[in-house]
């Protein structure tokens, strides 16, 4: 017992490491039950489901911006900055959604914060922790250390949807469901407020090294060492991002605000029971990312990745065919407890894709990949919610028929495809140590055009 619980320490080797780590629990604690509130608390103040899925898409758009200046200048002004920077406008968008109901200015909140429509963490955060944490360990112990990212998240995810139900404890004391909503929400900012500190404490080892940066290789008879800067996407990672996107945009459709506002009107769900649903689905998601390193051991990223994937989303079709409140529920949980074992392998297939130098814009562009494609999901979501297509279900259903066209497409593109391995990127390069990196005035243009030279 003693040797488990020393190996799972050792998973967590690095201040920094734990830091990312709590700071992303923080976080989807809060989005726990801000997102089952979302729909529910915007549509009883008198706003049109319409209206919910524009300011969710204006959510997703801000995410967009933002990621965007993540993965351009993250590595170059510093990642700790921008993390603290993005975790204030996170507090400040709680405090607004917990003083007001005035919705133009809900508006401005939700594009220059962060609001969350469900337990996936499509923010400008991710795409800077992932590369911290992935320069911290080594290709093979990847999985293992995004298992405990997202595992240790969607616990608290699954803990904050328990406090969607405090209104009906509250409620015998005279506080009201409006006012115990709105205090969620302020809650919302305090733990972004606290995200911000636990960055501040993020050390200079979580930024890209500065060697990092600069690379030099040899012409064929070794000499004129020529400097490399960042290279720049490549194909097959364009390609993985936009079947990311897709891959968004149908489950953008069914997320847990959409959900819990069919629950809440197609069968009559108090938020009592919509919390204890949603404690149940984010705990489900949470246990079944403990299989993840053992399946990627034993049957590779890849698989790992689409096999649940696909399981899961034949659950979700069966949601939307449910007679019954509760086998609706149950075929969600069922959902649930396959859904997420692909997120850590999808993490680490992207992360062992790339060159160190690379993770930071591609994880970053993978955020905005996603976001979006969830941009555009409740738009879609909200227009196929009115009328007889409510009854149908027809998001969700469209949503798991989409996502099954995903998983055979990425199987078909990628299975032939090799992940450099730690050994082939520590061979490829040459490191130039901080002191000796050239300085503008050493460096001029070849002839050629592919690569600046350092001056003789």
């Amino acid at each position: 017992m003693q040797k488990t619980r020393n190996r799972l320490f050792l998973l967590l080797p690095i201040t920094d490491t734990r830091l990312v780590i709590w700071a992303r629990a923080l976080r989807t604690f809060g989005y726990g039950f801000t997102s089952v509130l979302l729909g529910v608390s915007l549509t009883d103040a008198g706003l049109s489901p319409l209206n919910v899925g524009i300011l969710l898409t204006v959510a997703a758009l801000g995410s967009i911006t933002f990621s965007c200046v993540m993965g351009f200048y993250a590595d170059r002004l510093g990642r700790k900055r921008l993390l603290i920077l993005s975790a204030l406008l996170m507090m400040l968008t709680g405090m607004v959604f917990a003083t007001t109901q005035y919705y133009p200015l809900l508006l401005i909140a939700a594009f220059c914060g962060t609001i969350s429509p469900s337990t996936n963490d499509n923010t400008p955060f991710s795409g800077v922790e992932q590369a911290i944490l992935a320069q911290s360990a080594s290709t093979k112990r990847y999985t293992s250390l995004y298992t405990y990212y997202n595992l240790t998240a969607q616990l608290a995810g699954a803990l904050g949807g328990l406090l969607v139900g405090i209104s009906s404890v509250l409620s015998p004391l005279g506080i009201s469901e409006h006012m115990s909503t709105h205090g969620l929400f302020a809650l919302y900012g305090l733990l972004a407020g606290c995200t911000a500190l636990l960055f501040l404490r993020l050390s200079p080892k979580a930024e890209l090294a500065l060697e990092q940066k600069y690379t030099q290789k040899l012409d064929k008879q070794g000499e004129h060492p020529q400097l490399l800067y960042k290279p720049r996407i490549r194909k097959v990672v364009i390609l993985l991002l936009t079947l990311f996107a897709f891959d968004s945009f149908a489950g953008g459709l069914a997320v847990q605000t959409m959900l819990s506002l069919w629950f809440r009107q197609h069968f009559g769900a108090s938020l009592g029971s919509l919390g204890m649903l949603f404690f149940g689905v984010n705990m489900f998601a949470a246990l079944s990312l403990i299989f993840a390193p053992y399946l990627t051991k034993r049957h590779g990223l890849l698989k790992t990745m689409l096999v649940p994937h696909f399981i899961s989303n034949v659950f979700l079709l069966l949601v939307a065919c449910m007679p019954t409140y509760f086998l609706a529920a149950l075929c969600l949980l069922l959902r649930q407890s396959l859904s997420k074992i692909d997120v850590p392998a999808r993490q680490a297939f992207t992360a062992a894709l790339v060159t160190p130098e690379e993770r930071t814009s591609t994880a970053s562009f993978a955020t905005v990949a996603r976001s979006t494609a969830v941009a555009l999901s409740p738009l879609a979501a909200s227009a196929l919610m009115v009328g007889p297509l409510l009854a149908l279900g027809l998001p969700i259903l469209l949503a798991s028929c989409l996502e099954i066209g995903y998983d055979f497409t990425m199987w078909q593109t990628f299975k032939r495809v090799t992940l450099p391995s730690d050994a082939v990127l520590a061979t490829s390069t040459i490191t130039i140590p901080p002191s000796k990196v050239p300085t503008m005035s050493e460096i001029e243009i070849l002839p050629s055009g592919d690569a600046p030279a350092l001056s003789r």
